[in-house]
């Protein structure tokens, strides 16, 4: 045990607690302020982000002996405070708080970001955001809250938070007492580029490579179809045949190589018809192409962005496999569904279902003067499909 002192929202609590326990459960259990969540306690989430000497750390990974003698600000201790006073009601403003779980570390790190970066652009704002996960929000509004607090700030039109600037600028953040531990190591974020190198594949076929700046989820997959390869990079070409064969999907225009049109999602509570545009690039000599499009739901106003990458595998005179690379990111109420573990089953599923809507398009006993049905996806058959393979995982039954 360690009988410690700290200045918790300026008050002194004075406790002997375990020498391995958290910060975060020090403020929780022995402060009795339960507005700092706990949530991976791991240091991944930064749900539990408070301020020690007015510099965010992390209290699921802090000691609380470690604070002994030092400030700790949590989200209750906020109201004397000039930039969260422009922070709170601009998150309020831009609807940047759902459950509210996020709130209290994502206030923490807001308040980091418009002190240290006066002319943070929205760029850096994610950048210094990627510590602290929210499941709601998208982090459209979060980033327009903090934007909001920065143009407020400009020029010194608050003179405390100019002063809190200068005190950060000259001496690293504000006067503590000494320490008579080991210090906390405050950490600069290092923007290295978003550039990815390429995934290796489990069956040994190389990835595409992510283009530089590009961010978010990546679906693998792959299909086969019984026609040669150079038949099967034709058909790919004809952009209307394709999308024909994607379930959900309609074209509006069609222009060479770009496309206009629909993507109608329904799975589970997710549902979404994004109207956008995309181009085709096409690379003959490896029979590789990525389609690159964009796209925004009218109902939840989420956007999405991705490139879908495929590349032809003769496997025999008769035979082609198409490895397929999907690369997309969501923004807005929507971006919570893109991380889930099933959702990106159900996508895979949807890549089968492609395949095979191709093989039947493809097949020469059709008439050519015959319509073509649009592709349909059967939404209850495919669903239960990804949790029934699931389900065979789980007790060890293969898929």
């Amino acid at each position: 045990m360690s009988a410690i002192a700290v200045e918790l929202n300026g008050r002194k609590v004075q406790r002997e607690v375990p020498a391995r326990m958290h910060l975060g459960d020090f403020v929780r259990e022995e402060g009795r302020l339960t507005g700092t969540h706990l949530g991976c306690e791991h240091g991944v989430c930064g749900a539990c982000t408070v301020l020690v000497d007015d510099q965010p750390v992390r209290s699921c990974i802090a000691f609380a002996a470690a604070c002994d003698g030092r400030r700790v600000t949590t989200v209750e201790g906020y109201d004397a405070d000039p930039v969260m006073t422009l922070l709170r009601p601009a998150f309020s403003r831009h609807h940047a708080l759902q459950c509210g779980f996020c709130t209290p570390g994502m206030l923490a790190t807001a308040r980091d970001i418009v002190l240290r970066f006066p002319a943070a652009d929205e760029a850096k704002i994610r950048l210094e955001l990627s510590g602290n996960l929210c499941r709601c929000t998208g982090y459209m509004g979060i980033v327009a809250a903090i934007r909001d607090v920065l143009a407020q700030c400009g020029a010194d039109a608050h003179p405390e938070i100019a002063a809190l600037r200068r005190a950060l600028h000259v001496e690293g953040g504000v006067a503590a007492a000494p320490m008579r531990r080991v210090p906390f190591a405050i950490f600069e974020a290092v923007d290295t580029g978003t550039a990815a190198a390429p995934i290796e594949r489990r069956d040994g076929a190389p990835a595409q490579k992510e283009s530089a700046g590009a961010n978010g989820t990546r679906i693998q997959g792959h299909f086969s179809v019984p026609f040669p390869a150079a038949e099967v990079w034709r058909f790919m070409a004809d952009l209307p045949a394709v999308a024909a064969c994607l379930p959900g999907a309609e074209l509006t225009e069609h222009a060479g190589d770009r496309v206009k049109g629909r993507v109608a999602i329904k799975f589970g509570p997710m549902s979404a018809s994004f109207n956008g545009a995309a181009r085709l690039e096409r690379d003959e000599a490896s029979r590789s192409a990525v389609l690159k499009g964009a796209g925004q739901d009218t109902l939840s106003q989420s956007r999405a962005n991705g490139d879908v990458a495929y590349k032809l595998a003769e496997l025999s005179p008769s035979s082609t496999r198409v490895d397929v690379d999907l690369l997309y990111s969501l923004q807005g109420p929507l971006a919570q569904f893109s991380r889930s573990g099933l959702v990106k089953d159900f996508v895979g599923r949807l890549i089968q279902e492609f395949g095979k809507n191709v093989a039947l398009r493809m097949d020469p006993s059709r008439s050519p003067d015959a319509p073509l049905p649009a592709a349909r996806l059967n939404a209850f058959s495919l669903g239960w499909s990804v949790l029934w393979s699931r389900i065979r995982r789980l007790f060890g039954a293969g898929d």
